[in-house]
């Protein structure tokens, strides 16, 4: 019974500071962008293709692909 005594407040404790991080993880805006994370691993930085599919997918075509 006495250990009741202190690990109940240890759990609130506990508790609070997960909230708190939550909170502070929103509103610094960790979760603002999930999608292109994943989808950046998909194309290689050093290919040139890769900016002509970000141009082709926008509309426009600059110049002609051989």
């Amino acid at each position: 019974m006495p250990a009741l005594y202190v690990m109940i407040p240890i759990a609130v404790i506990i508790v609070a500071l997960a909230i708190w991080l939550f909170f502070w993880a929103v509103d610094s805006g960790q979760y603002d962008d999930l999608e292109s994370p994943a989808h950046s691993i998909l194309f290689d930085d050093e290919d040139p293709a890769h900016q002509a599919g970000i141009e082709e997918a926008e509309g426009r075509q600059d110049t002609p692909r051989d």
